[in-house]
Order: C-alpha cells, then structure tokens, then sequence
C-alpha cells in the first residue's frame, strides 16, 4: 500500500512526458550500489550507445546504460570498482556538434551536477586508466552482448571476464515508484490512442490509417517513439501474431486487432485491444472473445507474489491458469477444444524495454510490471482475438495499470457508438 501511495504523489509530480521527466539522481546511484553489492569485489564495465547507430529514430542510450546512469548521450562508459565509481565521456568535438548537437564535456563547470558522478573523465584515459581499475577487483564484468566486449577483453587478456547481464536484469525487473509512475504515463498515452482509432475506425479504412491514428495521438502528447512497431491487424490479419504490414482495407464484419505501444520518457508499454470493424460483435465473435477476457479475468485475480509467470518445474504458472480457462470454455467449428489456439506466452516484465529484462527463473515480486495477454487464434474463421493489459504486481495482488480502457463487449460497442 505504501508503494502505491507514493505511486500516486509522483504521477502528480512527474510532468507527463518530455526531456523533463526523470528519476532522481539518487535512485541511478542506489542502483549502482546495489549492483556493487550483487556483485562484490568486481570492476564493472558497461559501454553505452554510440551516436548513428539508428538512422531511423536517431539516438536513443542502451537500456542497461541508462538504467543504470540515467544518462542519454552517446558514446559514455561506466566504470564501478569495489570502492569507487566513474562515467567517461568524450571530449567535445565542435565539427561533429554541428551534425549531432553540442553535448557536455568533461571539464564542463555543471557536467557533476548534470550527470550525478562525482569522476567524470574523459574516454581517452580509459584504457590508461582501466589496469589501475582491474588491480582491485578480482572479477571483471561486462555486457559481453556489447560491439566493445571484443575490446575490453583484447585490452585485459588475462582476466576472465562475465556477463553482467543477469545481475541488472534481476535489479530491473523489481520496479520503483519512479519507474511505475513513468509506465503508467506511457500507458496513459497509449489509452487515448487505443480510443482515437476506436473512434475512427470503420469499413473501407486502411490498418495503416488506423496505426497513424494511434502513433500521431503519442507523439502528440510528447513519446519519443513507438515501444514496437505497430501491430494492426483486421480479419486473418488478427491472427498473424507480429503482423506488421498493416496494409489491408478493413471490411464489414471483421474484427480489428490493435497491439500498440508508446514509448515515452524512455519507459514503454504494451496495450491490446480487439473490436469489431462495425462496432457491434457477432455472437460468434463475442463467444470467442468472452472466452480469452475470462482466461484474462481468471490470470489476472491468481498474480500474487511468489506467483511464476510462465512455469517452472516445480511450480505451476499463470499461463497455465489461462490456457486451462481457455481449454475448458468454447469450441472451435469441429468442436474441438480452444487450448490449442492459444500459441504464444501468457505475458512478459515491461520497463525501459517492451520484453523487459528479468530472470525468468524468479517467481513474482511486489513492484514487478508486466502483461497478461492471452489470445486465440482461427484463420479459418478469419478471427485473431487478443486482449493484453499492463499489470502492477502489488504486496497483496495486482493492479491493472490500463485498466481505464474498456475489455467488456458492451463497454466496446457503447465507445464505439459515440
């Protein structure tokens, strides 16, 4: 209850989105420790973003870099020790800040102030700098994922060096109040834009219409881009689960899946929804659909913590508890069972990233964030059915962060009517 109070202080404090939106200094710092902790007597070396490497949406920092500094410009290290800590970042370069921008520079009078470290030094003296580090600690870790994993372990040849992967994906599946209160910001956003294209959508419209819909409402309100690329898919389309093409005019009597996310302030989320073209569901369209909203109704009630969202060997999950509502409730057109029509996983962590990192092998924790999304799927009867909330796991149960957006059948087609 505590969690959720200061949940509700922040979201009344935090503006919506926008560069302005942060977490407080301290929390970036308190992670550190509590990796220092994770992982004693280890220098730690995280490389961030380089600048150019996506000429699409421009430059946006690593999840795990950020996480971990709050820091957006590119081309930054990290470095923690056992006792110490220190961001390097580049000297400036006037010809390239007239491509990309100015940027702060070592040496800069508010460069301490601004990124929250004490030792901030130039990347030049990394490698001089990186043996003196290495001296005391007796691991060495990094994102051995990273392009500069290769180098770090040119420049320290007779170390062994791990993967740090796993240790911040256990400290990021357990979210702050600052990190909720930025999802449900970037939930917010995507509410309004599931309800634009509800307002919107009608035979003889394109999907695409209906996807520019949705990203023109959360751009609009300050997200910086899409937490995936948008889902929008009418009749068979429904049930390609990642169809992306959203190309197709939308017919009379089609049902519409929209899977659909913002990002906003670097935190995502993750919203699907399935209405009817026309605004009014057939029965059988409404029978399968009330069929996957149970399974969704019956996951949802059974989050606690020490829950497993999928399963494990010895525990049974939620996606179980969704597939055997789903099993048990309806039939297909040869009377067979729906079990088999439920082909995806039941939900996944949302944080800085849409698939957030976690470790799968832990069970639910107050202050986890993730989807419940269960679905099925008949091409032959031309319907995809999915219905995805984003859900708080709290000390006693769950909250549904997206729960303002209507799921009932009725409560669709009276939106849909206005």
């Amino acid at each position: 209850m505590r969690l959720l109070g200061l949940l509700s202080i922040l979201a009344a404090a935090l503006p919506v989105f926008g560069a302005d939106a942060s977490i407080p200094q301290d929390e970036y710092r308190q992670r550190r420790a509590a990796l220092r902790k994770a992982l004693p007597d280890s220098l730690i070396v995280l490389f961030g973003g380089t600048e150019g490497s996506d000429l699409r949406t421009g430059f946006f920092q690593s999840p795990d870099f950020y996480y971990l500094t709050g820091w957006r410009e590119p081309n930054a290290i990290l470095v923690i020790t056992p006792d110490t800590e220190a961001l390097l970042i580049p000297r400036r370069d006037a010809k390239q800040e007239q491509w990309t921008g100015r940027k702060l520079a070592p040496g800069d009078p508010t460069v301490q102030s601004e990124s929250g470290f004490e030792t901030v030094l130039p990347t030049t003296t990394f490698q001089s700098q990186l043996l003196k580090w290495a001296e005391s600690a007796s691991l060495i870790y990094t994102l051995t994922s990273s392009p500069q994993a290769e180098g770090l372990k040119r420049l320290l040849p007779l170390r062994e060096i791990r993967n740090a992967a796993l240790p911040i994906a256990r400290l990021r599946a357990k979210k702050s109040a600052a990190e909720i209160a930025l999802i449900q910001a970037a939930t917010d956003a995507t509410i309004e834009a599931h309800l634009a294209a509800w307002k919107r959508t009608k035979p003889g419209l394109g999907e695409y219409q209906i996807a520019a819909t949705m990203s023109n409402a959360y751009f609009d309100r300050g997200c910086e881009r899409h937490a995936y690329s948008p889902i929008v898919g009418s009749g068979k389309n429904a049930a390609t689960l990642h169809y992306a093409e959203n190309r197709k005019r939308m017919d009379e009597g089609e049902l519409l899946l929209m899977d659909v996310g913002a990002e906003c302030s670097m935190y995502a989320t993750d919203i699907t929804r399935t209405i009817p073209v026309n605004g009014k569901f057939t029965p059988r369209q409404k029978e399968l659909y009330e069929v996957v909203l149970g399974a969704q109704k019956a996951a949802i009630d059974a989050i606690k913590p020490g829950v497993m969202l999928g399963h494990s060997s010895n525990k049974i999950g939620l996606h179980k508890i969704a597939l055997d509502y789903i099993d048990s409730h309806g039939k297909d057109a040869k009377g067979q069972s729906l079990g088999r029509y439920f082909i995806h996983g039941l939900g996944h962590h949302v944080g800085l990233e849409v698939h957030d990192a976690n470790d799968p092998a832990i069970p639910l924790e107050a202050g986890m964030v993730i989807t419940i999304e269960p679905g099925i799927y008949l091409p032959e009867e031309n319907i995809g059915i999915r219905i995805e909330d984003v859900v708080l796991v709290t000390e006693t149960g769950a909250k549904v962060l997206s729960s303002s957006l209507p799921r009932e059948v009725n409560e669709i087609e009276k939106a849909m009517a206005r």
